[in-house]
């Protein structure tokens, strides 16, 4: 499971789901979807999120092992 801090950088900077979608060219319920754990990026979408924030990914992403 990919666990992330989306919300919480946003919140941080007063980022609306619309602007962070438009920023990394996808769709706000994607964003949305991400924030819920529904969704796992692509290495290339958690890339560009993780440079809207200015940030190493593995700040922005982690990965946890799944639960038994």
């Amino acid at each position: 499971m990919i666990e992330n801090r989306i919300r919480e950088l946003r919140a941080r900077t007063g980022m609306k789901q619309e602007e962070l979608a438009a920023l990394v060219g996808v769709r706000r319920e994607t964003i949305g979807n991400l924030e819920k754990g529904r969704y796992n990026p692509s290495l290339a979408l958690a890339w560009r999120i993780a440079e809207v924030f200015s940030l190493p990914i593995e700040q922005v992403f982690t990965v946890r092992p799944d639960a038994p």
